[in-house]
């Protein structure tokens, strides 16, 4: 059994202006300015509970009512997401040989509308998202519980990740790590 597993953000799409107008709409609510140089600087490949405390003062439900704002406006943005085809032709090329998982520390929400939107979703024979896990990235534990799902050997398995935290997960698998740098449209 061979398993590639496969980011969403940054990875397999550019979903940068999708998440940013999402957060920008849903921060509005509270008077928040959220600027894009902000957005890049602290909150790109971090989990929603790292850098929207320091926004509302750590007011708990604040943060959960923007999180389910976000996850509400996302779907408006759409649009605006870029696609990593030459990635997503390298999974149809190994598919079968393969198994195909994705695993983020986005919402499943907003992974199957992103998904759902694109037609990717038949692509993925495991999807694990933020519900799916109780420590995000960098901690390991989602790419270890999809790496245990299809029980497959560690020297046979390789992740494809972007940001630095998911770098780290993925590196303390023991897994092949592949880092897409950047990608064009």
């Amino acid at each position: 059994m061979k398993l590639a597993i496969f980011d969403l953000d940054g990875t397999l799409y550019d979903t940068n202006d999708v998440n940013y107008y999402a957060y920008k709409e849903a921060l509005a609510k509270y008077d928040v300015l959220f600027t894009h140089e902000y957005f890049q600087e602290f909150c790109l490949g971090k989990h929603y509970k790292e850098f929207i405390p320091p926004l509302v003062n750590d007011d708990l439900a604040k943060i959960n009512d923007i999180h389910h704002l976000k996850k509400e406006c996302y779907v408006k943005y759409l649009d605006k997401v870029k696609v990593n085809e030459n990635l997503f032709n390298i999974i149809k090329g190994i598919k079968g040989e393969y198994k195909i998982a994705l695993v983020t520390t986005a919402s499943k929400k907003n992974t199957m509308d992103l998904l759902n939107y694109t037609n990717k979703a038949d692509l993925f024979d495991l999807i694990i998202t933020a519900e799916d896990v109780t420590k995000t990235k960098p901690d390991p534990m989602a790419f270890n519980k999809a790496i245990a799902y299809f029980k497959a050997p560690i020297k046979d398995t390789i992740i494809f990740e972007d940001s630095p935290v998911g770098i780290a997960a993925a590196r303390k698998t023991g897994a092949n790590v592949f880092i897409v740098d950047k990608f064009n449209q």
